[in-house]
């Protein structure tokens, strides 16, 4: 028993074209094809994800197939009789791409491929060439391509010569290399020369990031899932100008600002990467530097978009991807974003399920004061108390504690100023020295 959903959303050879050229664009007619187990009841909300990032990737999403089966099919995945009676449809529609909702194996696609006589990409290849499409700094385009030799190196057999062909749709675009090589070795070789580089641009992260400790700032790292409104937020706290779309994977790159706190301290807060559900083993691989900055938080601002249908299917695909890049047990407060797109009884529900969370609006302002005083409670809750006796020519190290800490108590004594203070966790061990022995 299947269900279908058709909708012709435009004819084929719909051009997009540019005013300044004469180049026309033609977007790939696209059949989606998700497959859930019998049982699932979330299938429809996969199709609809399914949807959003086909159109992201540039292709346009003409007809869509939910297959219900106890488990896959090892040779096609969905099954002969299926298979037959959705290549009937896809030649009835045209159709230049079929993009399946789960991870096909080498032999399935290559099966696949061979019945639909057109492109057959999953939801792997998907996401990689949403990623390839918005990498912008070196670092970026490397990861991604690294993620996707390591995706297609298994691929290889049974390509020939089609893998060398310059990029034009989905699973075939990449920031690196325009051409992909089909020789075994010189992949290999060009995964180990982008490993290298990435190991580079990694020491030259954690020196900035050391050098950004040494202020005493706290670190805050918002997250949440792709199109939860993180860089927006991140502009509102920050007044940054991140660019900010109402599409998936928008921000790739890392960007990190001053955050002023309440009461006058101020915290580094960085904006990352959106998570999705089933995010690429290939891309948590690639991106696991950068992804180090949100193991190394202090706090972490998890972003949840209100209005989403099942707020809480993405609060778990969010904790599963940190749960993988080693972030699972830092503290996290919880922020509900979009409530002004938001009715007012499913507001509601979700403060009853969440007291302790946030609810703001990044577009209309709405809650980020609140925000910023949750956050500044909760840097608070990581702090330790100590007391200090600081040599009178040690002023650095009084003006250490007055910018990244509260300075509870101050008096002046012969050897030196005796200050009670509290300080984060990570500032604690740089005070070991002026610890007073009489405390």
């Amino acid at each position: 028993m299947t269900e279908r959903s058709n909708e012709h959303v435009g004819r084929r050879g719909r051009r997009l074209t540019a005013s300044v050229t004469d180049l026309d664009v033609t977007r790939q007619r696209a059949m989606l094809v998700a497959v859930v187990d019998k049982r699932a009841t979330d299938g429809e909300l996969g199709l609809a994800e399914l949807e959003a990032l086909t159109d992201t990737a540039g292709s346009e999403p003409v007809a869509s197939e939910l297959v219900r089966r106890e488990r896959p099919d090892p040779a096609t995945y969905i099954g002969s009789g299926k298979l037959r009676e959705l290549v009937a449809e896809s030649k009835a529609l045209d159709i230049d791409v079929v993009v399946f909702d789960n991870e096909l194996s080498p032999a399935q696609q290559r099966n696949l491929q061979k019945a639909f006589e057109c492109d057959v990409v999953d939801r792997v290849a998907l996401i990689l060439d949403i990623f390839a499409q918005h990498a912008h700094t070196k670092e970026g385009m490397l990861q991604v391509e690294l993620a996707q030799h390591r995706y297609r190196l298994p691929r290889l057999r049974g390509r020939g010569t089609e893998m060398s062909r310059l990029g034009a749709g989905i699973g075939t675009r990449g920031p690196g290399e325009t051409k992909l090589e089909t020789d075994r070795r010189r992949i290999l070789e060009r995964m180990s020369k982008i490993e290298r580089e990435l190991k580079d641009a990694a020491r030259s992260r954690s020196t900035r990031s050391r050098s950004r400790r040494r202020s005493g700032d706290p670190t805050v790292a918002i997250v949440g899932y792709t199109n939860a409104g993180k860089s927006t937020l991140f502009n509102r706290l920050t007044g940054a100008d991140v660019l900010v779309e109402d599409r998936l994977f928008a921000t790739l790159d890392s960007t990190v600002r001053k955050l002023e706190l309440p009461d006058g301290h101020s915290a580094l807060i960085s904006d990352t990467v959106g998570f999705v559900r089933n995010l690429p083993h290939e891309l948590v691989q690639s991106f696991h530097s950068t992804l180090e900055e949100v193991a190394e938080a202090d706090l972490l601002l998890h972003v949840v978009d209100a209005s989403d249908p099942e707020p809480e299917l993405q609060i778990a695909a969010v904790h599963r991807v940190l749960e993988e890049i080693g972030a699972g047990g830092n503290d996290e407060l919880l922020v509900f974003n979009k409530i002004d797109a938001t009715d007012e009884v499913t507001v509601r529900r979700l403060r009853r399920l969440h007291p302790e969370a946030a609810f703001v609006s990044a577009i209309d302002g709405s809650g980020i004061g609140a925000l910023g005083g949750a956050i500044r409670r909760a840097l608070e809750a990581r702090t330790v108390e100590l007391a200090l006796l600081v040599p009178y020519d040690r002023g650095d190290v009084l003006g250490l504690v007055h910018d990244g800490g509260t300075v509870v108590a101050q008096t002046h004594e012969e050897e030196g100023t005796r200050v009670l203070v509290r300080v984060p966790e990570s500032m604690a061990a740089r005070l070991d020295t002026f610890i007073a022995d009489d405390h």
